[in-house]
């Protein structure tokens, strides 16, 4: 068993969680317990048992557990039915709903971090959702977007 300790600069998001000790030092400690052994059979991946290695690893994890959190929140986190097909069918919309999210992120909003990072309601009501007028004239409807 290793333990790693990381010390980075604390993030606006983080500073309402600090403790004491680390609002004092001005930093905030993460530690990460491991079992991985230094060889993981891995031995063809140069420096694989290295600590910085094993820090990569769970930071790719953590990357995993946010796209768990957002198709959660796109709606497989909520099973509508007792019956399992409708649930079967639910679980396949919210996965298709949770690649579209991820793929706009990849291939749309690369040049918005703010969106690019932000939680998928907020993706929502931003782009999905926005305001316009809409008018009729010689029996079509037209939808006037403002240009901001």
């Amino acid at each position: 068993m290793r333990l790693i300790a990381r010390r980075v600069k604390p993030s606006q998001r983080d500073a309402k969680k600090l403790t004491a000790f680390e609002k004092h030092t001005g930093w905030r400690y993460q530690i990460v317990a491991t079992n991985i052994p230094a060889h993981q059979g891995l031995s063809r991946v140069p420096a694989s048992g290295q600590v910085w290695f094993v820090d990569a690893l769970y930071r790719d994890h953590a990357e995993v557990q946010d796209r768990v959190k957002a198709i959660n929140r796109v709606g497989l986190g909520l099973l509508p039915s007792k019956s399992w097909q409708l649930n079967a069918a639910w679980v396949v919309a919210a996965t298709i709903t949770a690649d579209l999210d991820a793929y706009t992120r990849l291939l749309l909003l690369h040049d918005e971090p703010d969106l690019a990072a932000a939680q998928p309601e907020t993706i929502r009501i931003k782009l999905y959702h926005p305001p316009a007028r809409l008018t009729a004239h010689a029996r079509r409807r037209t939808p006037h977007l403002d240009r901001t």
